[in-house]
């Protein structure tokens, strides 16, 4: 081989030294750039406890899943990690950290058996009783002599004198009497006594013309009670036929007083029932009551029923038209009590978190009774002496609905049921993810309401004001700005949607 062959290889080899050893030191600097980076990705999660991030969510739209965080496409806020430890529950239940636990403020409450009355608090108004009304006719036609100092108002004793009244057809009633009597025939003495009678004589002027021998023609005319001249018909000077009505008169030994009562708790109360009557006309006094009418028809508008009370008016103390508070005493019966804060109500059913062990709970479907006060009661689904969530619940049902751990629904669909063709969510899915809240109305529209709501720990919501849509046009009647309510909304598409609300006192 020349010397210009080996010159050419040794060339060639050189060449391709230098290549390999410039691949070499390339690959180690990106091998070292690699590592750079994974260290501080390592040490990135361990700033964050060292949880491992399946992925981040919106919670207002917590069904869409993003790989890395930042801010949401929806709305103005982070999106937020969901860790994998989250999902690491038992199958009966959730499991809830003491961090999370005291961060939350959650507390507790017990079930406790109670002794409560469905008592009833209502306004209610003072009417005379209207069983206590006497008329007072003439009993013949006749002329009207002289009226006593009477007027619509005026209180009369049992017995006052109402008018005299001229009666022609009496006068010769008793002369024909009095003929026959002098014959000393008793029969017919007896027979014109009875036809006195039967003019409508009362047997105290039939024996005082016996007596007398002297027909009588003029008649005073009496009230046979006392009480309120409600109305007066007679005057001087008038000519008045048989039958004719001359006053009409209100007893007032007892007196109505009637209410209202909101349809939802009329169902109980029963005639007979007790009730105290605190009057404004005298403050600190308790009246005694009883209830003697139930009106057969509510009141459409107002969605009331009428039921009426009696009480005696010892002195007429008590005056038609007087106002006061009325309580419609409820039989007390035993009942297990529960808060009503600690009950989660979706519309279809009610929902509390029992407290297993410190930090762990499950959903109970309980059945409800009346609401007293701040408590409700509890006909099944829960027992004296279990503790139950009474607050920060919201969170723990939302979590409880994404794993599926709420109780089957009696009379639930099917999952076939649930979905149409095309794999949309039926009515029954929307109710499981439905939530409560509080807020206030500020723009109310027929078809969609502004509120400032409270927070909504189960969508992980801030307070805020935001528009709703109203599954019913219905739901906004009678409803006004700044008018305190609470209630239920979900999610139908891209909207919220309210299904239920009520007003609450602010």
């Amino acid at each position: 081989m020349n010397d210009s062959i080996k010159k050419g290889l040794l060339g060639l080899t050189l060449i391709a030294m230098g290549i390999a050893a410039g691949w070499g030191l390339a690959q180690w600097r990106a091998g070292t750039a690699h590592s750079t980076d994974a260290t501080a990705a390592h040490v990135g999660a361990g700033a964050t406890a060292g949880r491992k991030v399946l992925y981040w969510y919106d919670p207002m739209s917590p069904t869409q899943k993003f790989d890395k965080p930042g801010k949401s496409p929806f709305m103005d806020m982070d999106l937020v990690p969901k860790y994998a430890d989250e999902d690491a529950q038992d199958g009966s239940g959730l499991s809830v950290s003491p961090q999370t636990v005291q961060s939350l403020g959650l507390r507790t409450a017990e079930i406790v058996q109670g002794s409560v009355s469905a008592d009833v608090d209502v306004v209610g108004t003072v009417l005379l009783n209207d069983r206590e009304v006497s008329i007072v006719q003439a009993r013949s036609a006749g002329f009207v002599e002289r009226v006593y100092a009477r007027a619509p108002g005026d209180v009369i004793a049992a017995g006052a004198p109402l008018a005299d009244l001229l009666l022609p057809e009496w006068v010769a009633a008793q002369r024909e009497f009095l003929a026959v009597r002098a014959l000393k025939d008793e029969s017919l003495t007896e027979a014109a006594r009875q036809r006195l009678l039967l003019l409508g004589m009362p047997s105290s002027l039939v024996a005082q013309v016996e007596r007398s021998g002297e027909p009588r023609g003029l008649y005073t005319v009496t009230v046979p009670q006392g009480g309120l001249v409600a109305e007066l018909m007679v005057r001087q000077g008038m000519t008045v036929a048989a039958g004719a009505s001359l006053a009409r008169v209100n007893g007032l030994s007892t007196v109505w007083v009637e209410v209202a009562v909101p349809e939802a708790q009329s169902g109980p109360l029963q005639v007979g029932q007790a009730a105290q009557v605190r009057l404004a006309a005298f403050p600190g006094e308790s009246l005694r009551a009883r209830i003697v009418a139930i009106l057969p028809e509510a009141n459409r508008d107002t969605r009331t029923v009428r039921v009426r009370l009696e009480l005696p008016n010892p002195g007429q103390r008590l005056k038609a038209g007087m106002s006061g508070q009325v309580t419609l005493k409820g039989n007390e019966q035993s009942a297990l009590l529960v808060p009503s804060e600690a009950v989660v109500r979706t519309g279809r059913r009610a929902l509390a978190y029992v407290v297993d062990s410190p930090g762990k709970f499950h959903p109970v479907e309980v059945q409800l009774g009346a609401e007293i006060g701040d408590q409700l009661v509890v006909k099944s689904g829960l027992a004296a002496g279990q503790q139950v969530v009474a607050s920060a619940q919201f969170l723990i049902d939302s979590e409880a609905s994404l794993r599926g751990l709420l109780p089957a629904q009696a009379g639930a669909s099917t999952p076939a049921q649930e979905h149409g063709a095309h794999g949309a969510a039926g009515p029954s899915a929307a109710a499981a993810n439905a939530f409560t809240v509080r807020g206030v109305i500020e723009e109310v529209s027929p078809t969609e309401l502004t509120l400032a709501h409270d927070p909504v720990p189960a969508l992980k919501w801030p307070a805020m004001t935001m528009g709703f849509k109203l599954a019913d046009p219905k739901l906004a009647a009678g409803l006004a700005p700044r008018l305190a309510v609470r209630f239920t909304f979900a999610k139908q598409g891209e909207d919220y949607v309210i299904t239920a609300i009520e007003r609450v006192k602010p």
